[in-house]
């Protein structure tokens, strides 16, 4: 998974008062990311709670994830009960193999958002789209925007900004390149250059998507 879609909001709702964080992956075998760090789950999808909030991160990683039938009925299970389901970046195509996207207004990593629509959801150009008690963030730094407004959602605005003050929050960057909309054109031919591979690959592995809930779609069971 890409580091920060999952230490971002990580940072922000690990701060939410009188909750748990679980980490949760298919077994307990340390999980690895696009940096050097490797995250260790604390549940495996066998032992984990009954969750109140469900956040799925992305990363080039997905692809493998969307055909594993185990881990995605894990998702459409646990957002049964939950109160609120989200993800972060490329996280949000796993949460349409879920059928969790259904005529909902969603976003995800600029570079995928014509992937939406194969969900029956509704692509949107923000940092954070809510639509019922579904919150999706955009592309890996808008996770920290996405979990201050979860946080806002559910202890309040007054304690978000102060979790915002805390991590100095304040972003400056040093150049205005940080949405295609507005990016320079080399960047952004770089930039898609870099995202061909793992774009086809994800399209490949969802071209084919139906709803999990309907008779004849095939999974790996694994």
């Amino acid at each position: 998974m890409t580091q920060l879609d999952f230490t971002g909001p990580l940072q922000v709702l690990g701060r939410m008062p009188a909750s748990e964080v679980c980490v949760i992956a298919r077994t307990l075998d340390p999980v690895g990311t696009d940096g050097a760090l490797t995250v260790l789950p604390t549940h495996d999808i066998n032992t984990a709670p009954d969750l109140d909030l469900i956040c799925v991160p992305g990363g080039f990683g997905i692809a493998s994830v969307a055909k594993s039938q185990i881990s995605i009925e894990f998702i459409r299970r646990q957002a049964l009960h939950a109160r609120y389901v989200t993800s972060v970046c490329t996280g949000a195509l796993i949460l349409g193999a879920a059928g969790l996207l259904r005529g909902k207004k969603a976003t995800t990593h600029w570079a995928y958002h014509d992937l939406l629509p194969l969900f029956g959801a509704e692509p949107v150009k923000a940092r954070v789209v809510r639509d019922g008690n579904v919150f999706t963030g955009g592309g890996v730094t808008a996770g920290i925007d996405f979990a201050l407004t979860i946080l806002a959602e559910v202890a309040g605005p007054d304690l978000a900004k102060t979790v915002q003050l805390g991590l100095e929050y304040n972003p400056a960057p040093p150049f205005n390149s940080g949405h295609p909309d507005i990016a320079d054109p080399v960047a952004l031919e770089a930039a898609n250059r870099r995202y061909a591979p793992a774009l086809a690959e994800t399209r490949a592995a969802f071209e084919n998507w139906s709803d999990p809930r309907n008779s004849g779609t095939k999974w790996d069971r694994k």
